[in-house]
């Protein structure tokens, strides 16, 4: 079976309005390619456009992290259809297409919306990547489905794609040392100390990405349950 899975890099914020659907209907049949069943899975990064290299914008860092691992860097592409950049690479025997979202924050889950349409991608293969403050810089663990746990870029996806089932790729960047507010230090930047730290951080969570790419035939997990760590 050839497979296809989307990367996508969405934006996380505090949403001030709840959406839907985004003003997408998603529809989940199956899609084919002249004999062959085709399946989609998606991945998604979250992070803040134009703020890269703040802890929140983790995810970009991630995304950008593998396209130059897949020698790719140099190709994201404007696509309105999507309101983001692309990337369509390959992975083995699977085709991957990056996608960062070039809209505000608190609607991000629009840009996933749109992609699933558009690349006939089911909810249940899309893989989020996130910034997580319960986890410790350093710590990166794929978690299969199951609730925002307050990350509001997560809860659009939410929202949008009518489901929690998405895997996630959770990566941990600590909370806030004393009395510093979350918002100061979710939109701060790595201190040079924590830079060393991202630097291996960024090489697992690409290795973990490219092993779950390569997994074409094997069931996912039960939703909810834990996955890889690292």
């Amino acid at each position: 079976m050839f497979w296809i899975r989307l990367l996508l890099l969405l934006n996380s914020a505090y949403s001030s309005f709840k959406l839907r659907a985004g003003g997408y209907q998603m529809e989940y049949g199956r899609v084919s390619s002249s004999c062959l069943l085709v399946s989609r899975d998606p991945v998604v990064g979250l992070g803040n456009p134009g703020m890269e290299g703040t802890r929140h914008s983790v995810g970009m860092a991630v995304l950008g992290a593998l396209a130059a691992r897949l020698g790719v860097a140099d190709r994201w592409r404007g696509d309105k259809h999507v309101s983001g950049e692309v990337i369509v690479s390959e992975v083995d025997r699977t085709h991957v297409v990056l996608l960062r979202p070039r809209l505000l924050m608190n609607i991000n889950g629009v840009s996933v919306a749109k992609a699933a349409v558009k690349f006939g991608i089911k909810p249940e293969d899309v893989l989020l990547v996130h910034d997580e403050l319960d986890k410790p810089l350093g710590k990166v663990v794929l978690k299969h489905g199951g609730s925002a746990r307050g990350h509001n870029g997560v809860r659009s996806c939410v929202d949008c794609l009518h489901t929690d089932v998405m895997p996630r790729l959770r990566v941990g960047i600590g909370r806030p040392v004393g009395r510093a507010p979350v918002e100061v230090h979710v939109l701060g930047r790595f201190s040079s100390s924590e830079q060393k730290v991202l630097e291996r951080v960024l090489v697992q969570s690409v290795d973990l990405l490219l092993s779950q790419l390569s997994q074409e035939d094997s069931p996912s997990p039960p939703a909810g349950g834990a996955g890889q760590q690292t």
